[in-house]
């Protein structure tokens, strides 16, 4: 809902519980206030897999009204690895593997009791790996 003032070119807003919100104005309200914000980091070598897990987190941070920044995708980090194909004959042919790791954020911010013990809670696949901080 937004309102405007004519007489001081005044506006203000009020965010509905659940929805997701700007990174510039989380900026302007960090600032301002003493904000909690639950920053979580996921990463995993299959971005299928991946962004089935953030959709799991956002609806369990959602379903306790909590307030969500993301997912925001991180660059993809590709590691190459080059070998021989043999050791004696053939020793200037070669093959290449890569192993790529998908990575997303998302922020939480002021999460209560219950969206903290209930994201500690959940059940991901195996293969995707979870940070977790309290800034």
């Amino acid at each position: 809902m937004t309102t405007t003032d004519t007489k001081e070119k005044k506006v203000t807003t009020k965010k509905k519980v659940g929805t997701k919100i700007s990174k510039a104005s989380l900026k302007k309200e960090k600032k301002g206030e003493g904000m909690v914000v639950l920053r979580i980091r996921v990463r995993a070598y299959e971005s299928k897999i991946l962004d089935a897990s953030i959709k799991q987190i956002i609806d369990t941070a959602t379903r306790y009204d909590a307030q969500i920044v993301g997912p925001v995708p991180l660059p993809t980090e590709i590691k190459k690895y080059t070998v021989n194909r043999s050791a004696f004959i053939y020793k200037n042919t070669r093959e290449q593997f890569e192993i790529r790791v998908h990575k997303r954020l998302i922020d939480i911010i002021n999460p209560n009791a219950k969206t903290v013990e209930a994201l500690s809670n959940l059940s991901l696949p195996s293969g995707v790996d979870i940070d977790v901080k309290m800034m």
